[in-house]
């Protein structure tokens, strides 16, 4: 069956990263000249998905209004002449067909994309975090559609981290069954250090049945009081069969300061009006530091 609809989760409040964050949405935050949101919803449009439901909180409107048509904007473009940058804005606001969904409390990933049943309905669909940036020539999310048209299930994201890192993800455990895709047996969430059962981590990128909601329903609580995604995976994993895909491409963890500036390097560098510049100022720094 087509994936036709993408969950993006949109609601924390990225604590992380304040005090930018205090009145701008995490999610807003440049990588470059664009908003980290924007790099997903580009992969999202990329790989033909139709509808993207985003799953927002309290304060969050600006990220609808990125994506929405700007007139006065679009006006004043016009008249100054600068129709480049009128086809960007127009392109952005053009992208995908955009629903908002309001998550009321920070319940947990598992509690966001439930948000998203009603609009969803009956039909697998994706689910993209914003926090993960994945830079591919094919985008992610289109090499997991293509996997999953040959298989029952659910398919998620893997990528091979150090040993020493494995206590920072969702670690899976399970077997090849092809090329690039294992069938998972286990999941781990954040395994103390030294006991996780591969290197394979789960990344934020998902394709799921329609059935994960009627079990996110019933999954319990944490101690935070939050419905975690893994949880309902694994309970999932008990009636379907589950894959983990390992993805072609560079990850980037946008949600932590070091992995947002690693992104503003790598994306700045290819970038065609800075990456020249960027590129000498970094052995400039380099230099002058040894």
């Amino acid at each position: 069956m087509k994936v036709k609809k993408a969950v993006i989760p949109a609601a924390g409040l990225g604590t992380r990263f304040l005090p930018a964050t205090k009145v701008v949405p995490k999610e807003l935050l440049p990588i470059v000249d664009k908003p980290s949101i924007q790099y997903i919803m580009e992969e999202v449009a990329s790989a033909g998905i139709e509808e993207v439901i985003l799953i927002t909180g309290r304060e969050k409107g600006s990220i609808e209004d990125h994506f929405d048509t700007s007139i006065e904007l679009e006006n004043h473009l016009i008249k100054k002449g600068r129709r480049d940058l009128l086809k960007v804005v127009r392109e952005i606001s053009g992208m995908v067909t955009l629903v908002s969904v309001r998550q009321k409390e920070p319940l947990g990933l598992g509690h966001a994309i439930l948000c998203a049943k009603k609009v969803v309905g009956n039909e697998p669909f994706a689910v993209l975090l914003g926090d993960d940036l994945i830079d591919a020539k094919v985008p992610c999310i289109r090499q997991m559609m293509d996997v999953y048209q040959n298989m029952d299930g659910a398919l998620v994201a893997i990528q091979k981290v150090p040993r020493a890192e494995t206590h920072l993800y969702g670690i899976i455990k399970g077997k090849k069954v092809m090329d690039r895709v294992y069938s998972v047996d286990e999941m781990v969430e954040k395994p103390e250090r030294g006991k996780a059962p591969s290197n394979l981590a789960i990344i934020g990128r998902y394709i799921l049945p329609p059935r994960i909601f009627d079990i996110l329903e019933k999954v319990k609580p944490d101690r935070r009081g939050e419905i975690q995604l893994t949880d309902g995976l694994k309970e999932l994993n008990r009636e379907v069969s589950i894959y983990g895909y390992e993805f072609i491409g560079d990850r980037y963890d946008a949600g932590d300061k070091f992995g947002f500036l690693q992104a503003n390097l790598s994306f700045g560098l290819k970038h065609p009006e800075i990456g020249l510049k960027l590129k000498r100022l970094l052995k400039e720094l380099s230099s002058s530091h040894r």
